[in-house]
């Protein structure tokens, strides 16, 4: 089975020239996959190519697919995704996958930059201060989570779990969501793409695909995004997903019935 025409023009958009090795030590395996990857996946909706690229750079992140992160870097500059914007996709892993993983990410991203010609630092995109990033974070939390449900977590938490909640306004959301170079409903997406990579998340898969509801982000958008995921996550971690897209979603259609 030979690679079909579309998977041929979509690796050639992404990668132009490159042949990979394994199209010539495993051939069997790369025309399966290329074809499944590159024509009958993407042939499935109309995301968009940028945000498409977007979300399988921050599942690969989650999923530390360090190799494949490499060369899916130089993809996202051939469709026009920006160094600032691919920046910005590594520093929302580390609220969410943790430095510790985020590291040999960042690093790779930086090796790539720098072989592109690219100068570094890139321009800064923070908006907060020491001062205002708690207030301004959980100014974002009410506009993606809620004001009612961020009210309710902070009046119900622990006096000694407490700091998590004043961490996740602050940090989570202050250092990190506040930041420009990508909006808050691509952010969203992007989050949403991690917690399912990572898996053993379900309760946070499931708060943000409420959270995507919530900026804007339908379910046809999340299944569509889930689906560009299913090559490079497999199986049983997109089909969990999915469930807490039917749940979350069949209970706010409920809500609004």
């Amino acid at each position: 089975m030979k690679p079909t025409k579309k998977a041929q023009d979509q690796h050639d958009l992404l990668f132009p020239g490159h042949v990979s090795t394994l199209a010539v030590t495993d051939p069997e395996l790369i025309e399966v996959f290329d074809n499944f990857a590159f024509d009958e996946v993407v042939a499935h909706d109309d995301l968009d190519i940028k945000l498409r690229v977007m979300v399988q750079l921050a599942s690969m992140i989650a999923s530390q697919a360090l190799s494949e992160y490499r060369v899916m870097l130089g993809a996202a500059l051939n469709v026009g995704i920006t160094p600032v914007e691919i920046k910005e996709i590594v520093y929302q892993a580390v609220p969410y996958v943790g430095m510790a993983k985020v590291f040999d990410s960042l690093r790779i991203t930086n090796e790539v930059l720098t072989e592109k010609g690219i100068s570094l630092p890139l321009p800064l995109q923070s908006t907060t201060t020491p001062e205002n990033r708690e207030q301004k974070g959980y100014a974002v939390q009410e506009q993606i989570i809620g004001t009612q449900f961020i009210e309710s977590l902070y009046a119900t938490a622990p006096k000694d779990l407490l700091h998590i909640q004043h961490y996740l306004s602050g940090n989570c959301f202050g250092d990190y969501l506040t930041r420009t170079g990508i909006d808050i409903p691509t952010r969203e997406l992007l989050t949403l793409s991690m917690l399912i990579s990572l898996g053993g998340c379900d309760a946070q898969v499931k708060g943000h695909v409420g959270a995507n509801l919530n900026v804007g982000n339908d379910r046809a958008l999340m299944i569509n995004v889930v689906t560009q995921l299913l090559p490079f996550i497999g199986y049983p971690r997109t089909l969990n997903g999915l469930q807490a897209i039917n749940e979350v979603t069949a209970s706010a259609n409920a809500q609004k019935a």
